[in-house]
């Protein structure tokens, strides 16, 4: 064989060797993607601790924690209003004074009555001294006569002794009435003193004060207006002003039947007002404790501390109300676990093992959120839960896991 048939056969016998591998590379590849076609891709989320709570949005509109309108207690003429509508006033500050010339008069005559009282105790007292002094020389002749009598019998005549004692006794009883004279002249200084303490509180009634710290609302009388005294509520009077006390707010929250055992009395709750774009701490203070047959709910009050006056009563506010609350609790997504019939407590996850083997597991369920639910039995922190679509999984198959976080994907 010449060197050129050599140099022939050894180029064909390496390109056939070279034809074998590459088909035989070929068919390792292909083999190896159809298996890896063969593997499905699920979404998966890792069981992780999480603050799980229950909450309901309930709406109310801001009111004052007081309001009332301020009568005047006697009747008159508005001599000086001193504020208006939009003034912070302080508890007992002046508002208003009227004008009731009579009271002067009437507070004048009393005094006088009880001046003239003082005068007629003064006199029965000495009355009283002098019919003291008459019992006492009474007394003493009586006295005499009686000793006389006694130690001569027959000089005086009984009569005449008779006599001396029946004036003795006399003048005793003048004593008594003059000191019960006494007595019904102080009760009289008293009754005066009574009717000059009533004029003065009567006086003090023309002087209007605020009953309590406030913003004035509202401004009903002038200066010149005739006011009633607003003393019986079957009368039409019209006040002087309206007082709110703003710096404190309430919320009056109508909670549904279902929602009733979770509030409690000091509760913190977050007061949205969308207005604002704002949110302000609010404390579950007072509720009525039973339930309305109409609307089945229990109105609870919320107060909402406003020093600054930013919130105006009137507002609307969202109120968000924590009725459960669980913290670092194992939770999963709620589209992880599959219903367990009538029973809410438990249910089914499928999870992927380390190895990427699918486990059918069952678990005991607790709080749920619109987005998680906790798992108090059945899982481990980071288990991974199929959270896609579970219908064509079986256990024990072989898939290719895809951690999804809520909010976001990680592969």
């Amino acid at each position: 064989m010449t060197k050129l048939q050599v140099s022939v056969c050894l180029a064909s016998a390496s390109l056939l060797a070279l034809l074998a591998t590459s088909c035989t590379r070929g068919r390792a590849v292909e083999a190896k993607s159809v298996a890896e076609v063969d593997v499905p891709t699920v979404a998966v989320a890792r069981a992780e601790p999480a603050d799980l709570s229950h909450s309901m949005v309930l709406t109310a509109e801001f009111k004052p924690y007081q309001e009332v309108d301020v009568m005047a207690k006697v009747a008159g003429f508005v001599r000086n209003i001193n504020v208006d509508i939009g003034d912070r006033v302080r508890a007992g500050q002046l508002l208003a004074t009227l004008e009731v010339p009579e009271m002067r008069d009437d507070l004048n005559r009393a005094q006088a009555g009880t001046e003239r009282a003082q005068s007629d105790v003064t006199h029965a007292m000495d009355e009283v001294a002098q019919d003291k002094a008459a019992a006492q020389i009474a007394e003493l002749y009586y006295n005499r006569l009686a000793s006389v009598a006694k130690q001569q019998p027959g000089l005086l005549a009984q009569q005449e002794i008779d006599n001396a004692h029946s004036k003795a006794l006399e003048a005793e009883a003048k004593v008594s009435a003059a000191q019960s004279a006494v007595t019904a002249a102080q009760e009289q200084v008293g009754v005066n003193q009574a009717d000059v303490d009533k004029n003065r509180t009567l006086i003090d009634y023309t002087r209007v004060t605020a009953p309590f710290a406030g913003v004035i609302t509202k401004r009903y009388a002038d200066v010149g207006s005739m006011i009633q005294a607003g003393t019986a509520s079957q009368t039409q009077a019209m006040p002087v002003v309206r007082i709110s006390e703003n710096q404190l707010l309430r919320l009056i929250l109508p909670v549904p039947e279902s929602a009733v055992p979770s509030v409690h009395v000091g509760q913190q709750v977050e007061v949205k007002v969308p207005t604002l774009n704002r949110s302000f701490p609010g404390r579950v203070v007072r509720f009525e404790d039973k339930l309305s047959l109409e609307t089945r709910t229990m109105n609870t009050e919320v107060d909402v501390p406003n020093p600054d006056l930013l919130l105006v009563p009137g507002m609307y506010a969202e109120v968000d109300l924590t009725l459960q609350q669980h913290d670092s609790a194992l939770a999963v997504p709620v589209t992880a676990v599959d219903a367990d019939g009538s029973d809410s407590s438990s249910g089914r996850v499928m999870v992927v093992s380390p190895a990427g083997r699918v486990e059918a597991r069952k678990v005991r369920l607790g709080m749920q959120t619109a987005d998680r639910v906790e798992v108090r039995s059945g899982l481990r922190p980071g288990d991974m839960v199929v959270i896609g679509s579970r219908a064509a999984l079986d256990p024990g198959e072989q898939v290719r896991p895809k951690v999804t976080v809520i909010g976001g994907t990680a592969s």
